[in-house]
Protein backbone atom coordinates (compact mmCIF):
# COMPACT_ATOMS: atom_id res chain seq x y z
CA UNK A 1 0.00 0.00 0.00
CA UNK A 2 1.43 3.43 -0.86
CA UNK A 3 0.08 6.72 0.77
CA UNK A 4 1.38 10.41 0.74
CA UNK A 5 1.62 12.66 3.90
CA UNK A 6 -1.20 14.75 2.83
CA UNK A 7 -3.55 11.39 2.59
CA UNK A 8 -2.17 10.15 5.88
CA UNK A 9 -3.09 13.66 7.88
CA UNK A 10 -6.26 13.06 6.40
CA UNK A 11 -6.82 9.83 8.12
CA UNK A 12 -5.42 10.91 11.40
CA UNK A 13 -6.98 14.86 11.40
CA UNK A 14 -3.15 16.01 11.50
CA UNK A 15 -0.99 19.27 9.78
CA UNK A 16 1.52 18.79 7.56
CA UNK A 17 4.62 20.11 7.84
CA UNK A 18 7.01 19.70 4.96
CA UNK A 19 6.22 18.25 1.69
CA UNK A 20 2.51 16.98 1.43
CA UNK A 21 3.75 14.44 -1.33
CA UNK A 22 6.30 12.25 0.15
CA UNK A 23 5.50 8.72 -0.46
CA UNK A 24 5.06 6.49 2.56
CA UNK A 25 5.02 2.70 2.30
CA UNK A 26 4.61 1.78 5.62
CA UNK A 27 4.86 2.32 9.37
CA UNK A 28 7.20 1.41 11.85
CA UNK A 29 8.99 2.56 15.45
CA UNK A 30 11.80 5.05 15.05
CA UNK A 31 14.38 3.21 16.10
CA UNK A 32 14.13 0.48 13.04
CA UNK A 33 12.24 2.96 10.43
CA UNK A 34 13.53 3.03 7.07
CA UNK A 35 13.38 5.01 3.97
CA UNK A 36 9.31 5.18 2.93
CA UNK A 37 8.15 4.11 7.14
CA UNK A 38 5.91 6.76 8.76
CA UNK A 39 6.70 6.65 12.60
CA UNK A 40 5.94 8.45 15.59
CA UNK A 41 7.46 10.27 18.71
CA UNK A 42 4.84 10.65 21.61
CA UNK A 43 7.30 12.01 24.05
CA UNK A 44 9.23 14.83 23.95
CA UNK A 45 12.79 12.87 25.27
CA UNK A 46 12.62 11.13 22.13
CA UNK A 47 13.05 14.27 19.84
CA UNK A 48 16.35 13.41 19.22
CA UNK A 49 15.48 10.76 17.52
CA UNK A 50 14.38 12.79 14.59
CA UNK A 51 16.76 13.85 13.35
CA UNK A 52 18.61 9.87 13.75
CA UNK A 53 15.80 8.15 12.34
CA UNK A 54 15.16 6.85 8.45
CA UNK A 55 12.10 6.81 8.05
CA UNK A 56 10.44 9.71 5.44
CA UNK A 57 7.74 11.24 7.94
CA UNK A 58 7.65 11.42 11.83
CA UNK A 59 3.72 11.96 13.36
CA UNK A 60 5.11 14.75 15.98
CA UNK A 61 3.28 16.41 19.30
CA UNK A 62 1.71 20.16 18.58
CA UNK A 63 4.61 21.54 20.18
CA UNK A 64 6.99 20.23 17.97
CA UNK A 65 6.87 22.92 14.30
CA UNK A 66 9.74 22.02 12.16
CA UNK A 67 12.38 19.28 12.22
CA UNK A 68 14.60 17.70 9.63
CA UNK A 69 12.12 15.43 7.85
CA UNK A 70 8.39 16.18 7.14
CA UNK A 71 5.83 15.97 9.80
CA UNK A 72 2.37 15.55 11.08
CA UNK A 73 1.39 17.45 13.84
CA UNK A 74 -0.93 15.90 16.06
CA UNK A 75 -2.72 15.88 19.60
CA UNK A 76 -2.01 12.51 20.47
CA UNK A 77 0.59 10.96 18.42
CA UNK A 78 0.32 6.89 19.63
CA UNK A 79 -3.20 7.30 18.90
CA UNK A 80 -2.69 8.90 15.38
CA UNK A 81 -0.29 6.09 15.36
CA UNK A 82 -2.65 3.54 15.73
CA UNK A 83 -4.45 4.19 13.28
CA UNK A 84 -2.37 4.34 10.56
CA UNK A 85 -1.54 0.68 11.02
CA UNK A 86 -5.02 -0.31 11.24
CA UNK A 87 -5.89 1.17 7.86
CA UNK A 88 -2.50 -0.59 6.76
CA UNK A 89 -2.45 -3.97 8.73
CA UNK A 90 -6.16 -4.45 9.56
CA UNK A 91 -6.23 -7.12 12.24
CA UNK A 92 -9.00 -9.57 11.70
CA UNK A 93 -10.66 -11.65 14.35
CA UNK A 94 -12.68 -14.57 13.59
CA UNK A 95 -14.80 -14.56 16.49
CA UNK A 96 -17.46 -17.41 17.25
CA UNK A 97 -21.10 -17.43 16.06
CA UNK A 98 -23.85 -18.77 17.42
CA UNK A 99 -23.86 -21.33 20.58
CA UNK A 100 -21.58 -24.27 20.02
CA UNK A 101 -22.85 -27.93 20.37
CA UNK A 102 -20.42 -28.60 23.26
CA UNK A 103 -21.65 -25.78 25.04
CA UNK A 104 -23.31 -26.11 28.09
CA UNK A 105 -25.82 -23.91 28.79
CA UNK A 106 -28.86 -24.07 31.57
CA UNK A 107 -32.65 -23.82 30.48
CA UNK A 108 -33.14 -21.15 32.50
CA UNK A 109 -30.40 -19.16 31.22
CA UNK A 110 -31.37 -15.39 29.14
CA UNK A 111 -29.27 -15.35 25.94
CA UNK A 112 -29.94 -12.43 24.01
CA UNK A 113 -30.04 -12.25 20.42
CA UNK A 114 -26.86 -12.36 18.54
CA UNK A 115 -25.01 -14.02 21.76
CA UNK A 116 -21.55 -16.28 20.82
CA UNK A 117 -21.04 -19.24 22.95
CA UNK A 118 -17.67 -21.43 22.27
CA UNK A 119 -17.17 -25.11 22.80
CA UNK A 120 -17.14 -26.29 26.26
CA UNK A 121 -18.47 -23.18 27.91
CA UNK A 122 -20.70 -23.61 30.91
CA UNK A 123 -23.35 -21.60 31.51
CA UNK A 124 -25.18 -22.02 34.52
CA UNK A 125 -28.48 -21.54 35.87
CA UNK A 126 -30.59 -17.96 35.84
CA UNK A 127 -27.80 -16.41 34.30
CA UNK A 128 -28.63 -13.35 31.54
CA UNK A 129 -26.16 -12.33 28.53
CA UNK A 130 -26.98 -9.06 26.84
CA UNK A 131 -27.24 -8.92 22.89
CA UNK A 132 -24.17 -9.17 21.01
CA UNK A 133 -21.85 -10.45 23.49
CA UNK A 134 -18.96 -13.30 22.72
CA UNK A 135 -18.50 -15.98 24.74
CA UNK A 136 -15.16 -18.49 24.13
CA UNK A 137 -14.40 -21.71 24.47
CA UNK A 138 -13.87 -22.93 28.28
CA UNK A 139 -15.06 -19.61 29.80
CA UNK A 140 -17.39 -20.55 32.95
CA UNK A 141 -20.17 -18.15 34.21
CA UNK A 142 -21.87 -19.21 37.60
CA UNK A 143 -25.07 -18.45 38.60
CA UNK A 144 -27.22 -15.71 38.72
CA UNK A 145 -24.66 -13.76 37.21
CA UNK A 146 -25.63 -10.82 34.68
CA UNK A 147 -23.39 -10.12 31.75
CA UNK A 148 -24.45 -6.67 29.32
CA UNK A 149 -23.91 -6.18 25.92
CA UNK A 150 -21.19 -6.09 23.53
CA UNK A 151 -18.66 -7.87 26.34
CA UNK A 152 -16.02 -9.99 25.05
CA UNK A 153 -14.63 -13.14 27.22
CA UNK A 154 -11.43 -14.98 25.95
CA UNK A 155 -11.21 -18.78 26.52
CA UNK A 156 -10.86 -19.88 29.62
CA UNK A 157 -12.24 -16.92 31.90
CA UNK A 158 -14.05 -18.19 35.23
CA UNK A 159 -17.15 -15.86 36.54
CA UNK A 160 -18.50 -16.73 39.80
CA UNK A 161 -22.16 -16.53 40.78
CA UNK A 162 -23.28 -13.54 41.44
CA UNK A 163 -21.75 -10.78 39.71
CA UNK A 164 -23.01 -8.18 37.54
CA UNK A 165 -20.83 -6.90 34.25
CA UNK A 166 -21.61 -4.24 32.25
CA UNK A 167 -21.62 -3.40 28.60
CA UNK A 168 -18.67 -3.55 26.55
CA UNK A 169 -16.54 -5.12 29.08
CA UNK A 170 -13.18 -7.21 27.67
CA UNK A 171 -11.77 -9.77 29.78
CA UNK A 172 -8.82 -11.89 28.61
CA UNK A 173 -8.18 -15.42 29.27
CA UNK A 174 -6.81 -16.99 32.52
CA UNK A 175 -8.94 -14.19 34.59
CA UNK A 176 -11.11 -15.12 37.64
CA UNK A 177 -13.73 -12.77 38.71
CA UNK A 178 -15.88 -13.42 41.84
CA UNK A 179 -13.60 -15.83 43.80
CA UNK A 180 -13.71 -15.95 47.45
CA UNK A 181 -11.72 -13.11 49.21
CA UNK A 182 -8.99 -13.64 51.30
CA UNK A 183 -10.59 -13.35 54.87
CA UNK A 184 -9.78 -15.76 57.49
CA UNK A 185 -10.03 -15.87 61.22
CA UNK A 186 -7.60 -17.38 63.69
CA UNK A 187 -9.83 -19.91 65.92
CA UNK A 188 -7.98 -21.53 68.67
CA UNK A 189 -4.65 -21.79 66.37
CA UNK A 190 -6.70 -22.95 63.23
CA UNK A 191 -6.98 -20.79 60.14
CA UNK A 192 -11.16 -20.73 59.60
CA UNK A 193 -12.34 -19.21 56.03
CA UNK A 194 -14.39 -16.01 56.87
CA UNK A 195 -17.50 -16.29 54.43
CA UNK A 196 -17.85 -14.45 51.41
CA UNK A 197 -21.01 -13.34 51.05
CA UNK A 198 -20.87 -10.43 48.92
CA UNK A 199 -20.48 -10.09 45.02
CA UNK A 200 -18.39 -8.15 42.38
CA UNK A 201 -20.28 -4.91 40.44
CA UNK A 202 -17.96 -3.98 37.02
CA UNK A 203 -19.19 -0.85 34.95
CA UNK A 204 -19.68 -0.66 31.20
CA UNK A 205 -16.23 -0.39 28.84
CA UNK A 206 -13.66 -2.07 31.28
CA UNK A 207 -10.96 -3.72 30.10
CA UNK A 208 -9.62 -6.72 32.14
CA UNK A 209 -5.84 -8.78 31.18
CA UNK A 210 -4.75 -12.10 31.67
CA UNK A 211 -4.77 -14.04 34.49
CA UNK A 212 -6.29 -11.07 36.80
CA UNK A 213 -8.19 -12.12 40.10
CA UNK A 214 -11.02 -9.89 41.16
CA UNK A 215 -12.15 -11.34 44.65
CA UNK A 216 -16.26 -10.79 46.03
CA UNK A 217 -16.85 -9.06 49.04
CA UNK A 218 -17.03 -10.07 52.16
CA UNK A 219 -20.27 -8.49 52.35
CA UNK A 220 -22.07 -5.86 49.48
CA UNK A 221 -19.20 -5.70 46.30
CA UNK A 222 -16.18 -5.38 45.17
CA UNK A 223 -16.62 -1.99 42.06
CA UNK A 224 -14.62 -1.92 39.54
CA UNK A 225 -16.07 1.90 37.29
CA UNK A 226 -16.77 2.43 34.42
CA UNK A 227 -13.62 2.78 31.51
CA UNK A 228 -10.99 1.66 34.22
CA UNK A 229 -8.29 -0.71 32.21
CA UNK A 230 -6.21 -3.22 34.50
CA UNK A 231 -3.51 -5.04 33.28
CA UNK A 232 -2.72 -8.47 33.12
CA UNK A 233 -1.96 -10.77 36.65
CA UNK A 234 -3.25 -7.79 38.83
CA UNK A 235 -4.50 -9.15 42.38
CA UNK A 236 -8.00 -7.16 43.74
CA UNK A 237 -8.66 -8.17 47.18
CA UNK A 238 -12.47 -8.38 48.71
CA UNK A 239 -14.43 -4.96 49.12
CA UNK A 240 -11.53 -3.18 46.92
CA UNK A 241 -13.43 0.15 44.94
CA UNK A 242 -11.87 1.50 41.98
CA UNK A 243 -12.93 4.41 40.36
CA UNK A 244 -13.80 5.37 37.00
CA UNK A 245 -11.07 5.67 33.91
CA UNK A 246 -8.01 4.59 36.34
CA UNK A 247 -5.02 2.21 34.92
CA UNK A 248 -3.76 -0.79 36.74
CA UNK A 249 -0.51 -1.62 35.72
CA UNK A 250 0.82 -5.48 35.62
CA UNK A 251 1.44 -7.33 39.04
CA UNK A 252 -0.23 -4.61 40.99
CA UNK A 253 -1.76 -5.82 44.73
CA UNK A 254 -4.32 -3.80 45.99
CA UNK A 255 -5.59 -5.31 49.30
CA UNK A 256 -9.08 -5.53 51.17
CA UNK A 257 -11.51 -2.72 51.41
CA UNK A 258 -9.10 0.14 49.83
CA UNK A 259 -10.61 2.80 48.13
CA UNK A 260 -9.17 3.89 44.67
CA UNK A 261 -10.53 7.35 43.37
CA UNK A 262 -11.39 8.73 39.26
CA UNK A 263 -8.20 8.35 36.98
CA UNK A 264 -5.92 6.87 39.34
CA UNK A 265 -2.87 5.07 37.87
CA UNK A 266 -1.19 2.13 39.86
CA UNK A 267 1.71 1.50 38.14
CA UNK A 268 3.33 -2.24 37.89
CA UNK A 269 4.21 -4.44 40.90
CA UNK A 270 2.78 -1.64 42.79
CA UNK A 271 1.77 -3.10 46.37
CA UNK A 272 -1.05 -0.86 48.59
CA UNK A 273 -2.13 -2.23 51.62
CA UNK A 274 -6.22 -2.60 53.01
CA UNK A 275 -8.53 0.02 54.04
CA UNK A 276 -6.85 3.12 52.94
CA UNK A 277 -8.08 5.75 50.01
CA UNK A 278 -5.71 6.98 46.93
CA UNK A 279 -7.52 9.95 45.86
CA UNK A 280 -8.62 11.19 42.15
CA UNK A 281 -5.79 11.74 39.57
CA UNK A 282 -3.18 10.22 42.21
CA UNK A 283 -0.30 7.85 40.77
CA UNK A 284 1.68 5.38 43.00
CA UNK A 285 4.66 4.67 41.05
CA UNK A 286 6.07 1.34 40.20
CA UNK A 287 7.05 -1.27 43.38
CA UNK A 288 5.72 1.70 45.20
CA UNK A 289 4.84 0.03 48.83
CA UNK A 290 1.41 2.36 49.73
CA UNK A 291 0.67 1.89 52.86
CA UNK A 292 -0.83 5.58 54.21
CA UNK A 293 -3.68 7.07 52.23
CA UNK A 294 -2.83 9.40 49.14
CA UNK A 295 -3.87 12.75 48.16
CA UNK A 296 -5.66 13.91 45.05
CA UNK A 297 -3.40 14.87 42.49
CA UNK A 298 -0.09 13.90 44.38
CA UNK A 299 2.48 11.15 42.99
CA UNK A 300 4.01 8.41 45.48
CA UNK A 301 6.98 6.47 45.38
CA UNK A 302 9.03 4.00 47.27
CA UNK A 303 8.94 1.86 49.92
CA UNK A 304 7.02 3.34 52.17
CA UNK A 305 5.44 5.40 49.09
CA UNK A 306 6.44 8.73 50.00
CA UNK A 307 5.88 12.47 47.53
CA UNK A 308 7.57 11.48 44.98
CA UNK A 309 10.25 14.38 45.35
CA UNK A 310 11.01 13.51 48.45
CA UNK A 311 11.25 9.73 47.45
CA UNK A 312 14.23 10.93 44.92
CA UNK A 313 16.10 13.00 47.15
CA UNK A 314 16.09 9.91 49.46
CA UNK A 315 17.18 7.43 46.63
CA UNK A 316 19.92 9.87 45.70
CA UNK A 317 21.56 9.95 49.19
CA UNK A 318 20.91 6.01 49.06
CA UNK A 319 23.11 6.27 46.26
CA UNK A 320 25.85 8.28 47.36
CA UNK A 321 26.31 6.35 50.73
CA UNK A 322 29.56 4.45 50.32
CA UNK A 323 30.83 8.27 48.93
CA UNK A 324 29.95 9.26 52.56
CA UNK A 325 30.98 6.12 54.34
CA UNK A 326 34.08 6.77 53.39
CA UNK A 327 34.72 10.75 53.90
CA UNK A 328 33.61 9.75 57.33
CA UNK A 329 36.22 6.87 57.56
CA UNK A 330 38.35 9.55 56.82
CA UNK A 331 37.27 12.28 58.86
CA UNK A 332 37.38 9.77 62.24
CA UNK A 333 40.79 9.53 61.44
CA UNK A 334 41.74 12.75 60.74
CA UNK A 335 40.13 13.72 64.09
CA UNK A 336 41.93 10.82 66.05
CA UNK A 337 44.91 12.32 64.40
CA UNK A 338 44.18 15.52 65.66
CA UNK A 339 43.13 14.56 69.55
CA UNK A 340 46.55 12.71 69.78
CA UNK A 341 48.68 15.89 68.72
CA UNK A 342 46.13 17.85 71.31
CA UNK A 343 47.41 14.55 73.95
CA UNK A 344 50.98 14.97 72.79
CA UNK A 345 51.18 18.70 73.04
CA UNK A 346 49.43 18.39 76.68
CA UNK A 347 52.54 16.14 77.76
CA UNK A 348 54.92 18.62 75.77
CA UNK A 349 53.63 21.16 77.81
Amino acid sequence: MKKTLKEIARIVGGEVVGDPNVILTGVCGIREAKKGDITFVANRRYVSLIDETEASAILVPLDIEIASKPLIRTKDPSLAFSKIMAEWYPIVIKHPRGIHKTAVVAKSAKIARGVAIGPYAIIEDDVEIGANSIIYGGCFVGHDTKIGCNCLFWPNVSIRERVTIGNKVSVQSGTVIGAEGFGYTNADGVYQLLPQIGTVVIEDEVEIGANVTIDRARFDKTFIGKGTKIDNLVQIAHNVVIGKNSIIIAQAGISGSTHIGDNVTIAGQAGLVGHITIGDGAICAAQAGVTKSVLPKTIVSGYPARPHEEAKRINAYIQRLPDLAETVKNLKKKIEELEEKIKNGARQG
